[in-house]
């Protein structure tokens, strides 16, 4: 089993088989890139059992790290990586690697996983030593001691915590120990990233179930963390890698079309490659125009989704300019003097994704119909784009003339430039009460690999995966205070809270006042983020019986005064006035003496047909000064119905005809209010008190059983005269938490 430390940048050849995962899957013959030869472990294995070096001389074991490191970082101080290789090495002299190499060609391999990335020297310190604390007798106290607090903590960091204190916790607890030291300082992650790829290089050794265990746990973890920290260089390899161990048979497939391609004499990515260096060098613009092959797993999803695979379905054009600006003058050119496909246009480097990157995509097609993709970057985007955080450096360093008390110290690192995602998931994940939740919960979250922008209206902005809803959107500005939203405007529109948000979306949370709101258990359908499920599942524990569905989510709640032992109103169902008067429950206001509500007066209404019995269509429950029509239906009765009800347009579609109705005078009138709000604790009553101070006494009324936070009220009210409708509605539009209120409209089917 080869353990060769494989330039990232320079695929190894095509493993046999799926079991020989020790080097990175092979892409064609194009990918081959200008590097250094590749690396011996053994060879420096057997070096580095020679001992260490004289003091002040650089070892030969680390001079290829040396090399790597001096190509991006000409002026570093190596030092640091001399004694660290020294400290590594006499603590690992004596342990052997499964594969039968000494120990230390692992921290070797990492570290120039790391250097080819461009890593600075102390992150390719802390990797040397990255398994001295927990596989020998170094101490976190000597590491500092020797290398100073920013080393002493990447070395924490990235160290496991011991099965026998944590026993089937111990793998869960480590990744949060680890996230949370990543949350200081990303290099953390870093280095468990190169850390995991050198050793899903040579996975070979082990047994095949730990093997699908630890690709399972790579697949699900680390390959999310890479692409959403950047470093597409260590993601690639990793996916390659996993999908060679998970899937085979689909891998050999894959392996066995890319050797099919590359065994072709014609290259149709080369021919354009041709082409489009042709019309820039012609507009006079420098850039550098590069072949990028598919790794493997690229290759079988393009696979499956287009099924035949063609010449130009393996790779894509990468061309690379100096500046911003020139990616934009590519750009014009390739869609001047070529065929572009303007579907394929994105634009991130207006718009970057959330890891960093940066580039524009384009596509342009062939007279075959080939379709080529091309990226176009700058060479910085380029070194970010492969690199991730691992191409900013130290973004932690003090300034020149910052105190030294600004030192960081141990447990106080802040990273103000961290992402909005690690922030989050290092929120939720002190809520999750316990490893399994935790772990499953933080799978979930990494499956997410897509971030939205929303703004609030105070300009502000709040991160979301994409798929999150306003109930993600409200935890996510308020945490738990949250729990008393009840509604949110989307781009200025009224919006339920299951409303999933897009990106570049305004959203402003609407919030309730009352202290007893409670969030909903149908918000739990709709929350996509684990911080606002933890939230509102840990409300729901400690108040069983919460949530929407209850009676107080409606405002259907007795109040101190009320008449308990009458039947309060279930959700859905109707309050006829014929059985119990509905009145203010506040203000215990009740029907005037002798009034008989089932047999109020209504308007009068004057019909073409003199004595034809009129009645008022509960359809649409005319009032004037409504426009109006009748309808004659069974038993000579015509119907008068508003002209713009839908009853209306549907009996004329059947040929019926229309029967001239006008208003006479009038005194009282009956109408149907639809009232649409969120839901709260005390909202009937607080309807119910604004009708009657406006001076209509209710009739009847349903209340619909709450949707997603909304609870939709229908109200049939006698009122002293029409002109009293305006201000009714002004008053129960008044009433916190309504949003709307409107005559009512049915769909009916005739009468």
């Amino acid at each position: 089993m080869s353990a060769e430390a494989t330039n990232p940048a320079s695929p190894g050849p095509v493993a046999p088989t799926a079991s020989a995962a020790a080097t990175a899957p092979a892409v064609p013959r194009a990918d081959r890139r200008k590097s250094r030869a590749r690396i011996d472990l053994r060879r420096l294995g057997r070096a580095a059992l020679l001992g260490p070096a004289v003091r002040g001389k650089l070892p030969d074991a680390i001079s290829h790290v040396v090399e790597a490191h001096r190509a991006h970082h000409p002026d570093a101080d190596l030092d640091p990586l001399r004694r660290a290789y020294v400290l590594a090495e006499s603590s690992h002299r004596g342990q052997m690697r499964k594969s039968g190499e000494p120990y230390i060609t692992h921290p070797l391999a990492v570290t120039l996983i790391l250097a080819e990335l461009g890593a600075e020297t102390t992150t390719l310190t802390a990797s040397l030593l990255h398994d001295t604390v927990e596989d020998t007798d170094v101490t976190l106290d000597q590491v500092r001691e020797q290398f100073g607090e920013e080393v002493r903590y990447l070395v924490d960091g990235v160290t496991k915590l011991e099965k026998v204190d944590y026993g089937a916790a111990a793998e869960p607890e480590t990744f949060r120990k680890m996230l949370v030291a990543t949350g200081s300082d990303v290099r953390v992650m870093s280095i468990k990233l190169a850390d995991r790829l050198h050793n899903m290089r040579t996975l070979g050794v082990m047994r095949p179930e730990k093997q699908a265990r630890i690709a399972k746990v790579t697949r699900d973890v680390l390959i999310p963390l890479a692409e959403r920290l950047g470093v597409q260089a260590l993601k690639t390899e990793m996916e390659d890698l996993v999908f060679a161990i998970l899937h085979p048979e689909e891998y050999e497939h894959t392996r066995e079309l890319i050797a099919e391609n590359a065994a072709r004499r014609d290259d149709p990515l080369a021919e354009v490659a041709d082409e489009m260096r042709a019309v820039l060098r012609e507009a006079g613009l420098q850039a550098e125009v590069l072949i990028r092959p598919r790794h493997f797993v690229s290759v079988h999803r393009v696979a499956r989704k287009r099924g035949q695979l063609r010449g130009t379905d393996f790779g894509r054009l990468l061309v690379l300019v100096n500046e911003d600006a020139d990616c934009y003058g590519v750009l014009g050119e390739l869609h001047t003097c070529m065929t572009p496909v303007v579907s394929e246009f994105k634009d991130f480097i207006a718009v970057p994704k959330f890891n960093l990157y940066q580039s524009l995509h384009t596509a342009v097609a062939r007279p075959d119909g080939q379709v080529v993709e091309v990226l176009i970057r700058t060479h910085q985007m380029h070194k970010v784009a492969e690199a991730g955080v691992v191409a900013l450096g130290n973004p932690y360093a003090a300034a020149s003339d910052a105190p030294a008390s600004d030192a960081p110290t141990d447990g106080e690192r802040a990273d103000p430039t961290r992402p909005g995602w690690l922030s989050r998931l290092l929120d939720w994940q002190q809520a999750a009460p316990d490893p399994d939740t935790f772990w499953s919960t933080l799978r979930e979250d990494l499956a997410q690999d897509r971030e939205i922008t929303v703004f609030r209206p105070d300009g502000g902005t709040l991160g979301l995966p994409e798929g999150a809803t306003c109930v993600d959107a409200a935890y996510a500005q308020y945490g738990e205070d949250a729990h008393a939203c009840i509604g949110a405007r989307v781009n200025g529109r009224l919006a339920t809270l299951s409303t999933v948000l897009k990106d570049g979306d305004t959203v402003q949370l609407l919030m309730g006042q009352d202290p007893a709101s409670e969030p909903s258990r149908e918000w739990l359908e709709h929350a996509h983020t684990p911080a606002a499920r933890i939230a509102i599942q840990r409300w729901l524990a400690t108040h069983p019986g919460g949530g929407a569905g209850t009676e107080e989510a409606s405002g259907l709640r007795t109040e101190p005064g009320e008449d308990t032992a009458a039947p309060r109103p279930a959700t859905g169902a109707r309050v006829d006035a014929a059985q119990r008067p509905l009145t203010s429950a506040r203000s215990g206001a009740a029907p005037a003496p002798g009034a008989d509500p089932a047999r109020p007066r209504r308007p009068d209404v004057l019909v073409d047909r003199p004595g034809t019995s009129v009645r008022l269509a509960g359809c649409c429950t005319p009032v004037p000064p409504d426009e109006i029509t009748g309808f004659a239906v069974r038993g000579g009765v015509v119907t008068v119905h508003r002209v713009e009800c839908a009853a209306v347009a549907h009996m004329k579609s059947k040929g019926r005809a229309e029967i001239g109705v006008r208003w006479g005078d009038t005194t009282e009138c009956r109408v149907t209010l639809v009232a649409e709000s969120f839901g709260r604790p005390h909202l009937l009553a607080d309807l119910t008190e604004a009708i009657s101070s406006a001076g209509a006494d209710i009739v009847s009324a349903t209340v619909e059983p709450p949707s997603q936070q909304r609870v939709r009220h229908t109200y049939t009210l006698q009122l002293p005269d029409a002109a009293h409708l305006p201000s009714v509605m002004r008053a129960m539009r008044d009433v916190p938490g309504v949003y709307d209120v409107a005559r009512a409209q049915h769909q009916t089917q005739g009468d």
